[in-house]
């Protein structure tokens, strides 16, 4: 069985066995055929994250991929390529939403507290539905769809004093930018629903008094300088 794997501007073929996981595969390939194949690995259980790739063009996590004849494989899109498939990982746009506690309330959780963001909380960081976005690859200033789900994550912890704040910080290149195609939640290996997380935020934020602000330059078919 054969697979090709992308390395700098060129696919390259190497012959794998049948009934392994991708992971499996690439640490074959570099033990056995080129020990200079890049890629990452960590818990191999779907915890981290680190070996994230894309497969025939989707995110998947290398570790839960059973690899199949002529599959392509590529790195994340939208993130730097250190080699072969090896990116480096962005977290940047988590301090930018204020993916954080600001104003700690000192309040002991119950269990259906805990419930409100358990899905959110599963995120791994592993950057798939930051490689789907298709804003990203027009806007690089994007929050991008695991930092908006973050900050959707802290406006329901009521150990949050100050929810206004999370929702002043994803304004700007934030929630707004987002055309909801739903990328990001079809990638996601842990299912979580970032689209419905940012319509949620949306919301939020007409509480605050925020509106989308390309509105202002929609006229939807009215001709201001008609006459009635």
């Amino acid at each position: 069985m054969k697979i090709k794997i992308k390395r700098g501007e060129i696919f390259e073929e190497f012959e794998v066995s049948k009934n392994l996981t991708l992971l499996q595969a690439l640490f074959y390939i570099k033990q056995n055929i080129d020990s200079t194949l890049t890629f990452d690995s960590g818990c191999k259980s779907a915890v981290c994250g680190a070996c994230s790739v894309r497969v025939n063009g989707k995110e998947r996590l290398a570790c839960t991929t059973k690899v199949n004849d002529g599959d392509k494989i590529e790195p994340l899109k939208n993130l730097e390529i250190l080699r072969d498939l090896k990116v480096k990982k962005s977290i940047k746009t988590l301090k930018r939403a204020k993916d954080y506690l600001i104003e700690y309330n000192e309040i002991t959780l119950n269990s259906k507290d805990e419930e409100l963001n358990a899905i959110q909380s599963d995120c791994i960081l592993c950057n798939s539905c930051y490689s789907a976005c298709p804003v990203i690859e027009v806007n690089k200033d994007f929050l991008g769809p695991f930092a908006l789900t973050n900050a959707y994550k802290l406006t329901l912890d009521k150990r949050e004093k100050n929810q206004k704040e999370h929702i002043d910080a994803i304004q700007k290149n934030g929630i707004w930018d987002c055309t909801l195609c739903g990328e990001c939640t079809l990638v996601c290996p842990k299912s979580i629903d970032s689209k419905s997380d940012i319509i949620n935020l949306r919301n939020l934020s007409a509480k605050y008094g925020y509106s989308d602000p390309n509105f202002a330059n929609m006229n939807f078919g009215f001709d201001p300088n008609a006459g009635f």
